[in-house]
């Protein structure tokens, strides 16, 4: 298996220029062309929690599903964590894991099957609170171990730690990989890696970085991170 995967804090779709455009959010995405995209703040935070990306405009102009984790009738995922996948994978099962928070926070769980190999893949966003981010990486960790079966395993979302190997970080243990993607944020002169992908031991890292492009340095104010994965040969 090789596959794409990438992160992006879009920002509930606001821009540096202060203007919402979910069409620039989606050019965006078409940019950096993943295989597997978590998306953090997609859905607005108050009333209805509304998505902030049409949902017709993805099923219409784009190549990726959206895995089913809305608790709302119009969001997108859950406390604005989303998952979406190129249509051809399939979605085995998908869940919301709860996490210890004062903020909206929250994470995302799917199953998927790529090409009959299955992947399990977590979106995140983290408390800005390091004491919490520990107790919520704790409660990711936790869950995965309770999940069906033992597979290859992608988390990656916006850890909100500025640290280069924080107490938060560390209690990913010697069984996770953290790829240094790069500095994703603030997007108009980045100077923290605050958003992450986290791999299982089965993989080999074929290569990572933070996607720039004109689009991308005013779509939000987190730039997206990406990662090329494949399977080494034990796992495959």
């Amino acid at each position: 298996m090789r596959i794409k995967v990438a992160s992006y804090n879009i920002h509930k779709g606001v821009g540096l220029d202060r203007r919402r455009d979910p069409e620039r959010i989606l050019a965006i995405l078409r940019e950096i062309d993943a295989d597997v995209i978590a998306l953090q703040e997609c859905d607005r935070r108050f009333g209805e929690r509304t998505s902030v990306l049409p949902r017709q405009a993805i099923d219409d102009h784009t190549p990726w599903q959206i895995v089913d984790l809305a608790q709302r009738p119009n969001s997108l995922g859950w406390h604005g964590n989303g998952l979406l996948v190129r249509r051809e994978i399939e979605v085995a099962s998908a869940g919301i894991v709860h996490l210890p928070t004062l903020e909206p926070r929250g994470a995302v769980r799917a199953d998927l099957l790529v090409g009959g190999k299955p992947l399990r893949v977590v979106g995140m966003h983290l408390d800005i609170s390091g004491l919490r981010r520990r107790q919520q990486v704790r409660s990711v960790l936790s869950h995965l171990a309770d999940c069906e079966g033992d597979c290859p395993a992608v988390l990656m979302g916006d850890l909100n730690d500025w640290s280069q190997n924080g107490a938060a970080l560390r209690e990913f243990g010697a069984g996770w990989r953290m790829i240094t993607a790069g500095r994703s944020f603030p997007a108009r002169r980045p100077v923290a890696q605050l958003d992450r992908i986290v791999v299982s031991r089965e993989w080999e890292i074929e290569r990572a970085g933070v996607h720039h492009s004109p689009l991308a340095a005013l779509g939000s104010d987190h730039l997206p991170v990406w990662a090329t994965l494949q399977l080494n040969a034990k796992a495959a």
